[in-house]
């Protein structure tokens, strides 16, 4: 029970043995589960990088991801293609994102990629295998359609139902796979108006599900940087709905709300009105729809393939 320090060994890890010479019989070792999903760290490229970070080289970043390692037994970071890229794997997007939040109170700046889920390959029958989880759900009974058709739409299976007539509600337990997962809390809590409980774990890896499709809306994308403008923002509303608000600075390429449609739009959110001195008051009584406040939670789960999220202090 006694609690003691070693120096001197700087490549020791969580699990191994401290042996004598004499009598090298090593512990069993701590098994750890292996990480399930995996998500890029680059250094932030966008127009306004630098802009309130702390640490922003990829120097920082490579040695705050080697520190957490050292403590984080369920974490791996691998190298990217480049030199400012760094590949980190965990135990879901969960065990990640606390990692996110984290270095983005540290002063860190950096920009992260949609999660993806980590194959494997079967050895005994070649086939592609990806992880699965158990999803438990509880929802009022009204809104248990809504989860159903969800989680069978992420190829999902149900393996029990059981209703609560004193609670009101029902208990659908589900097996999918962790791709499945992407995305679906949000998903899931505006289907059900925020009354659904979501719990998951972890049960192995089996054979890869198949195309699953986690969104089906496009982005609005700005094609000029700026000043966001009221005048340009009534009319980019109707096409979708807004993360920014008039007055905000923008850059091309940043994605600034939601499209209605399937496919990305390009919107110009800085078209600033010209000068006239005529006014109707159809102009005057125009109002631009209050934002869609974004987590970093939310945005992780809402990004495509081809789109970052820009994570600063």
């Amino acid at each position: 029970g006694d609690i003691c320090a070693f120096v001197g060994m700087p490549n020791i890890a969580i699990g191994e043995t401290v042996a004598c010479k004499s009598c090298p019989k090593p512990l069993a070792k701590i098994e750890v589960e292996k990480p399930t999903v995996r998500m890029k760290f680059l250094v932030n490229t966008s127009p306004f990088a630098g802009r309130e970070g702390e640490f922003i080289n990829s120097r920082d970043i490579k040695n705050r991801l080697e520190r957490e390692l050292e403590r984080n037994l369920a974490l791996s970071v691998e190298p990217g293609q480049s030199a400012d890229e760094f590949v980190v794997c965990g135990r879901g997007t969960l065990h990640i994102t606390i990692l996110i939040e984290t270095m983005r109170r540290e002063g860190f700046e950096f920009q992260i990629g949609p999660p993806s889920v980590i194959t494997s390959v079967n050895e005994e029958t070649g086939a592609k295998e990806e992880p699965y989880e158990i999803a438990i759900v509880e929802a009022p009974e009204e809104h248990v359609g809504a989860c159903v058709d969800l989680l069978g739409n992420r190829s999902g299976r149900m393996l029990d139902m059981v209703a609560s007539e004193n609670l009101g509600t029902t208990t659908i337990k589900y097996r999918l796979p962790t791709r499945g997962l992407l995305g679906l809390k949000n998903h899931m809590l505006t289907a059900t108006k925020g009354t659904a409980v979501l719990n998951t774990i972890f049960d192995g890896y089996d054979e890869f599900g198949g195309e699953i499709k986690t969104r089906e809306q496009g982005s609005l994308v700005a094609f000029a940087t700026g000043q966001s403008t009221q005048y340009a923002l009534k009319d980019v509303q109707e096409r979708g709905q807004l993360f920014i608000k008039p007055g905000m600075e923008i850059y091309e390429g940043q994605v600034i709300g939601i499209h209605q449609r399937s496919g990305d739009l390009p919107v110009n959110a800085a078209k600033a009105k010209k000068a006239t001195n005529v006014r109707s008051n159809a102009e005057i009584k125009v109002q631009v729809a209050a934002p869609k406040e974004m987590s970093l939670d939310d945005c992780i789960e809402y990004i495509a393939a081809d789109e970052l999220v820009e994570v600063t202090p």
